[in-house]
């Protein structure tokens, strides 16, 4: 940091098992990458390449050894997965990952109709050979499942070897773990956190409200994701209470109250 303030959240270090935050390249150049990396790799834990755009992106293999040189691991959208297992080519999905020497893979459902059974069998498979996240939830907004049964989704595929699993939102954040607005479903999401571990869910939260939600029920290192590359550090900002939504959230009471002069001055 450029300099010193008292009474900030503690964050946790990288590498870190909580307070990750999952950044969200929906198909940036080389240099946008490098620039990335310059501003905001210190706060970003993990990368996804949105979707399936690295079918299509060029230069994917200089964009993977620009992030594998800053020590951020990177994964390929769970669409991408998805659209190889519709095709039956579920062994060359395997083989794309050897190919560019992945070390993480996302397994979801989210746009394809999938038994769970074969999604944790999907899940057992690929642990084998890489680190699992899987994503529970739909891309279909008409398709809202209730709470006892994300519960139980989350913690069968933690059993079958997910790493970390994620709560669906899609890059805008208006499906899954919330309504078409934005808003948040946090009746849903309390539940969850009564049965599955903390530090085992990423939540995607790509709105600012959505990240300030989170941040404010479970603190500084709640896992988020679906970051935008340019919100990355306004995020970091909002985890340690130095933007508008949350100044007041983390500050010590007994020394939040500022003095002027020698004249106590009280906040509003």
């Amino acid at each position: 940091m450029n300099y010193f303030l008292n009474d900030l959240p503690e964050r946790e270090v990288k590498p870190r098992e909580s307070g990750y935050t999952m950044a969200m390249d929906k198909g940036l150049s080389v240099r946008e990458v490098e620039d990335f990396i310059e501003v905001a790799g210190n706060y970003v834990d993990i990368v996804k390449l949105g979707w399936a755009t690295s079918y299509v992106v060029p230069n994917l293999q200089k964009k993977l050894d620009a992030y594998k040189a800053a020590g951020i691991p990177v994964y390929f959208g769970g669409t991408l997965f998805e659209a190889f297992v519709i095709r039956n080519q579920f062994e060359d999905y395997r083989r794309v990952l050897d190919k560019y020497k992945m070390e993480y893979a996302e397994v979801s459902d989210g746009s394809i109709d999938m038994e769970h059974g074969q999604k944790l069998e999907y899940i057992r498979t690929l642990s084998e050979q890489v680190t699992v996240l899987s994503e529970v939830g739909s891309k279909d907004a008409e398709k809202i499942i209730p709470p006892y049964k994300w519960i139980k989704l989350m913690l069968d595929e933690l059993e079958a070897g997910s790493w970390k699993v994620i709560g669906e939102a899609r890059e805008a954040g208006n499906v899954g773990l919330f309504r078409s607005t934005g808003e948040v479903r946090s009746g849903l999401v309390e539940e969850i956190l009564t049965k599955v571990p903390f530090e085992k869910i990423l939540w995607e939260a790509p709105q600012k409200s959505q990240q300030v939600f989170f941040i404010k029920l479970l603190g500084a290192n709640v896992n988020l994701g679906n970051i935008a590359p340019s919100e990355v550090v306004p995020l970091e900002t909002i985890r340690l209470g130095l933007r508008g939504d949350t100044f007041s959230h983390f500050l010590n009471q007994n020394n939040a109250t500022p003095k002027m002069n020698g004249v106590t001055q009280k906040l509003d």
